[in-house]
């Protein structure tokens, strides 16, 4: 880690501690407004360091791979009152404790729906359409040539896609799918208003189970709760049919991945585009090499110009919480 350009005392603005590369404008931002320490060399930081970087700090700025627990919070000590998580999903953070200690915690939602909603229907188009498998017939340049039955698929014009979570990402994936001709549904906490149902053209599930039995494929989009947790469990995934497909591009603890994997391996699934998964960076072995599967190390946010909006964000959030007012984007109770 970097040091500090100089304490609170000296210059009376927040000290702000980084625990990960951020694009390079948003840390010259952060430069410019607070006394902050960088990471220098984007290593994922230690329990320990993390212990260390909270108890000397008055905001810390962390990312999905910083899991920060109730014993972390414990040591954490008085001066700490601001988490500004980097990132939309807070799933990593004890918010609970958080709050209890009078640490405030912000996120960064609204800027990454679109492009993780294109992520969304890349796999969605991918996976029928056996991209990954024409890719690497190119690529060790086994094609033959145009054959009438090589590399077939599925064409998705006209099947069900169930969506599960609707908020903003799931909103923005049915307004793409709709585009590509599938008929959208939708299984969600609450249910949408009937103008944006009608909007979307979307058909409300109330059960869960019901809705996968009659899915093609089945999107994830929503995010990772205590009540998410193997929300697709194993029961659940044998509801599907096994022509249907899985894509999630939420969190990888939504879906029971051990009992996925197997279905895959059986045949009892036509496949799966992930890319997310339930110990990341960890990836079941046996989905590797999978021919009906693909597999990206987390991208679906990571645009330019969604990293330097989440920047903004953060900033945002910091810069309010210093003025004295209440962050815009802050964690409450009733969120989790």
């Amino acid at each position: 880690m970097s040091e500090p350009e100089s304490s609170p005392s000296q210059s009376g603005r927040p000290r702000v501690v980084v625990t990960r590369r951020l694009p390079e404008p948003v840390e010259a931002r952060m430069r410019e407004l607070f006394d902050v320490e960088l990471s220098a060399d984007d290593r994922q930081m230690s329990r320990e360091d993390l212990v260390a970087a909270m108890q000397r700090t008055d905001v810390l700025v962390p990312t999905l791979t910083d899991h920060i627990d109730q014993a972390m919070l414990a040591q954490a000590g008085d001066r700490l009152k601001l988490i500004a998580n980097f990132g939309a999903g807070f799933d990593h953070l004890d918010i609970e404790t958080a709050r209890r200690r009078g640490i405030l915690v912000t996120n960064t939602p609204g800027v990454l729906a679109e492009d993780t909603a294109d992520m969304t229907m890349a796999l969605i188009l991918a996976v029928p359409r056996r991209l990954q498998e024409g890719v690497a017939l190119m690529q060790e340049g086994k094609w033959q040539g145009w054959s009438p039955t090589s590399i077939m698929g599925h064409r998705i014009w006209g099947k069900r896609l169930g969506i599960l979570g609707m908020g903003r990402i799931g909103q923005a994936v049915a307004r793409r799918a709709k585009a590509f001709g599938l008929e959208i549904h939708y299984h969600n906490r609450r249910r949408l208003h009937e103008s944006t149902e009608a909007q979307l053209g979307a058909r409300y599930w109330e059960s869960l189970d019901q809705m996968l039995a009659r899915m093609d494929i089945v999107s994830v989009n929503c995010p990772h709760t205590p009540g998410t947790y193997h929300l697709l469990s194993a029961r659940r995934l044998k509801l599907l049919k096994p022509s249907a497909y899985i894509v999630n591009t939420a969190r990888g603890e939504v879906i029971d991945e051990n009992a996925l994997t197997r279905m895959l391996v059986n045949g009892d699934l036509a496949g799966a585009g992930l890319d997310v998964f339930e110990q990341e960076p960890a990836v079941n072995p046996r989905l590797l090499g999978l021919p009906n599967v693909v597999l990206l190390p987390h991208m679906g946010s990571a645009t330019e110009e969604g990293r330097a909006d989440m920047g903004e964000k953060v900033i945002l959030n910091i810069k309010t919480f210093a003025d004295g007012h209440r962050p815009p984007d802050q964690v409450l109770p009733s969120m989790l």
